[in-house]
């Protein structure tokens, strides 16, 4: 075969094996040439594009690590729990330290300015206690007073005896009047030195300023016992200090042998009243305890629990926020000291039940709605107390207490009490 090539003046010719090794020449190049980027061999005899081998390699990487998650032992389960435990622990131990230290400086703050006993003295160590009571009275309610002392209230040295054995410290609560040492405030001074339960507030006594002598209640009692619990309750409600069970069965009981009384006695202590409740939640941190409720909120300034600024609450027809009615409640230590510490800019709402959960709505703060402590006056408290379920606290819905308290206290008590010997049989 010849090749002919033209330029213009001459002929060459070119051998066709010459032709067949220069292309068997270039394609062996060319595949060496390629090779180096379209084939590689993997150890187990695989070929993987070259290009593609480290994207695929760190696909399969991160599936693996995905897919294979390390599953917890025994040992870092058991770990994971005690650190657990640890951090509850320090949490309530930093919360302790940080009541004892709020109180302490409530108390160097507000410290006895006045003359009340609302504070000790610097070197007057703080009294421990299991509850403190306060019962919001008035000048005028000698007569509601009398009526709680003769009945669910002791008296004398059963009343310190209440307070050494059981830590429960009961107290009524005043402030004072506009006027420095007026008639009325010697009458309450003479009140006093005949039956040694006032607790004196460094406040002006008025209706419209129970939010105002709550706030001054807490601070007070913060920086004079060192309680679990802080109650106020109302002078024209009825309230059984001690437990629900055990008085109307308690002679059954005795019938019983032994072994088993220790058992039933044992279950009696922990199902109790007011203090028996309370007990169930003193391992508890910021507990909220009462009746909640979540009433109206009153615009229309002719009513009874008119609220000046109820626009505050949104539009007209709306609720409060859910809080404790304001017969009766309970805080827990460090709720009363954060009341005490924060006192002066906690604000003061027309009720003083909404401006006590107005405080606390913003706190992590456990809400116990404790319908016991609600009851209604016979037949209502006197039927669940035959039933063994003796109510923690009786009044008339009707009128915000016990209507004519100073009257029916007695029959309240006769028909709706836990027994005289109810409280003393509480293991607190």
């Amino acid at each position: 075969m010849k090749v002919r090539s033209g330029g213009g003046c001459g002929e060459s010719r070119v051998s066709a094996r010459l032709i067949v090794v220069a292309f068997v020449v270039g394609f062996g190049i060319g595949v060496l040439f390629s090779d180096r980027f379209w084939t590689a061999a993997d150890s187990n005899g695989h070929v993987i594009s070259g290009p593609w081998q480290e994207q695929e390699l760190e696909v399969i990487s991160g599936d693996c690590t995905t897919k294979k998650k390390p599953v917890p032992d025994n040992d870092t389960m058991g770990d994971v729990t005690k650190a657990h435990e640890a951090i509850q622990s320090l949490d309530k131990t930093i919360a302790t330290l940080q009541m004892e230290l709020t109180a302490t400086r409530s108390s160097k703050e507000l410290m006895g300015s006045d003359g009340f006993q609302s504070m000790p003295s610097s070197n007057q160590q703080k009294k421990k206690a299991f509850v403190v009571i306060g019962i919001n009275t008035a000048f005028s309610s000698r007569k509601r007073r009398d009526s709680v002392r003769a009945t669910w209230m002791p008296q004398g040295e059963k009343l310190q005896k209440l307070e050494r054995e059981k830590g429960l410290v009961i107290r009524f609560m005043i402030g004072h009047s506009a006027t420095s040492d007026s008639i009325l405030d010697q009458a309450i001074d003479a009140e006093e030195a005949q039956h040694n339960d006032f607790l004196r507030l460094d406040h002006v006594e008025g209706y419209h300023k129970l939010s105002a002598k709550t706030k001054i209640y807490f601070a007070t009692a913060v920086a004079k016992w060192d309680a679990d619990f802080y109650v106020k309750v109302d002078d024209d409600v009825h309230v059984n200090l001690g437990l629900s069970l055990g008085f109307y069965y308690w002679r059954l009981f005795l019938l019983l042998h032994s072994w088993l009384m220790k058992m039933l006695k044992y279950f009696i202590h922990i199902a109790g009243m007011l203090a028996g409740t309370l007990a169930r939640y003193r391992s508890k941190p910021r507990t909220y305890i009462g009746c909640m409720k979540s009433g109206p909120v009153l615009s229309q300034k002719d009513v009874k629990y008119h609220e000046p600024e109820y626009w505050k609450f949104g539009e007209d027809g709306n609720k409060y926020f859910r809080h404790a009615t304001g017969q009766i409640y309970a805080v827990s230590k460090d709720l009363a000291t954060y009341i005490s510490i924060n006192q002066p800019i906690l604000h003061k709402y027309a009720n003083e039940d909404v401006s006590l959960g107005a405080w606390l709505i913003g706190l992590e703060v456990e809400h116990i709605d404790e319908r016991n402590m609600c009851c209604g006056t016979p037949p209502d408290c006197e039927w669940k107390a035959q039933a063994g379920n003796v109510c923690i606290a009786s009044f008339d819905w009707s009128c915000s207490g016990i209507c004519e308290s100073d009257e029916r206290m007695m029959e309240v008590h006769k028909k709706c009490s836990e027994g005289d010997d109810g409280l003393w049989r509480a293991l607190l």
